[in-house]
């Protein structure tokens, strides 16, 4: 029974070859025109997703440039700010030193009335002189002052004066040397100015 339950739905299913089917005018141009207009609304759908994905790109193209911006900027300041660091280490320690070269300079000053005076004098000469010297070799020095025209990025005038033998904006005394550390002004200098 059940082959002939399957031969008779195989007979139901099975349609011959050869059979066509016949469609008129209208029928075919509507069939080619849904098939034109799937055609037309996948190519709109599809420039669509192609501008979409453009956006998308250059976007992540501007993103991406503008982090390798920031990075190379990033590397340069902290290499300028190593570079910085090393080239100026021994700016806080000259800082602390100067008031130290100041009392020297100060006690040199002393006139010696005896031997062991001159002799005590002499050793803090040498001590300074050795210390000048070391802070030479870190890039430190003096600022000329006296005779110089009165420049405030290395002057620090805190008084004014009348001296017919300079001539006007011309420092004529210092009361405190100034230093440069490599051509950062680490201590302005002191000075008179004549008017």
């Amino acid at each position: 029974m059940t082959n002939e339950k399957n031969n008779t739905l195989n007979e139901e299913v099975e349609t011959p070859m050869n059979d066509h089917v016949e469609l008129t005018e209208e029928e075919v141009e509507t069939v080619f025109a849904e098939a034109g207009d799937s055609e037309q609304e996948s190519t709109v759908d599809y420039a669509a997703e192609i501008q979409v994905l453009t956006s998308k790109l250059e976007d992540a193209d501007n993103r991406y440039l503008r982090l390798q911006a920031d990075f190379d900027n990033f590397r340069r300041r902290t290499r300028l700010d190593s570079e910085a660091a090393e080239k100026y280490r021994a700016q806080k320690l000259v800082t602390e030193l100067l008031p130290a070269l100041d009392n020297f300079e100060r006690a040199l000053k002393i006139e010696a009335d005896n031997e062991q005076t001159k002799s005590l004098l002499q050793g803090m000469d040498m001590v300074y002189r050795s210390l000048v010297e070391a802070l030479k070799t870190e890039g430190v020095e003096v600022i000329e002052a006296v005779g110089n025209e009165f420049d405030p990025n290395f002057h620090h005038a805190v008084m004014q004066g009348e001296d017919e033998s300079f001539g006007s904006n011309i420092v004529t005394d210092e009361f405190q040397k100034g230093y440069i550390l490599k051509d950062r002004v680490i201590r302005p200098s002191m000075v008179k100015v004549n008017q």
